[in-house]
């Protein structure tokens, strides 16, 4: 039987103290053979001191800081950075807030394996898998996938979403390009690119549910830098 391959998960953190150390527990015994990189923005919560206190006790947690809070995007670029790097052949992007189950991530992983990227849907099959939404925050999520999809023609039910599984090639291909995203836009646009340079993708229905605890970043400027990017990727390839 062949090794597994080297995975890696990257979450970036911004006051993320209450969730962390069960979230890192979660994940390293999801996935016994892969690696966790904490990427926190100088969360003035602690949230960066307790990851170091958590890697020094745990030789599979890794810790990126940045200098202060820049958007998603701009986080996970700088975890996918340091992933190319050291060598890993599978990259995963998950949230911290549980509202991406790890108990997801082993068949997430091995979806990976016929697919060169993969994406956690909340809307796939036929069903709506979304616990403990407001109607109206649902009618959003939902609409703004379809807005993405009218637009632009990428045929996935959920562009929106950030479970993500990426071989190594799919990344090594987005970032030879520029990526403009900083906020959660960032999830449609590396999903677009990989589409348009031909790369296999697959969706694997999941279960999101809302956190329960700490706070949401989305706010509206979030919102209408999403809005703005599918214009642009849309008129840009007509």
């Amino acid at each position: 039987m062949s090794a597994a391959p080297r995975t890696l998960v990257i979450t970036p953190t911004y006051n993320e103290r209450e969730n962390l150390a069960p979230f890192a527990d979660a994940v390293l015994a999801a996935l016994p053979h892969a690696h966790l990189l904490i990427v926190d923005d100088a969360s003035p919560d602690g949230t960066g001191a307790l990851a170091e206190a958590l890697a020094r006790r745990e030789p599979r947690l890794r810790v990126l800081h940045r200098p202060a809070k820049a958007g998603l995007g701009r986080a996970y670029l700088a975890g996918f950075r340091q992933a190319l790097a050291a060598g890993y052949a599978r990259v995963i992007q998950m949230d911290a807030d549980f509202s991406h189950d790890p108990k997801e991530l082993p068949c997430l992983l091995a979806a990976a394996d016929e697919a060169d990227l993969v994406l956690g849907s909340r809307y796939s099959a036929g069903g709506v898998r979304v616990l403990n939404w407001p109607l109206r925050r649902l009618f959003l999520s939902y609409g703004a996938g379809l807005y993405v999809r009218l637009l632009t023609r990428l045929p996935v039910m959920d562009p929106t979403g950030g479970y993500k599984c990426f071989r190594r090639e799919v990344l090594q291909a987005i970032l030879s390009g520029p990526i403009a995203a900083e906020g959660y836009a960032f999830q449609i646009e590396t999903t677009y690119h990989a589409w348009r340079k031909g790369f296999r993708i697959t969706e694997l229905p999941i279960v999101f549910a809302d956190r329960a605890a700490g706070v949401s970043k989305m706010s509206l400027a979030i919102a209408w830098e999403a809005v703005f990017l599918v214009l642009r990727l849309a008129f840009r390839h007509r």
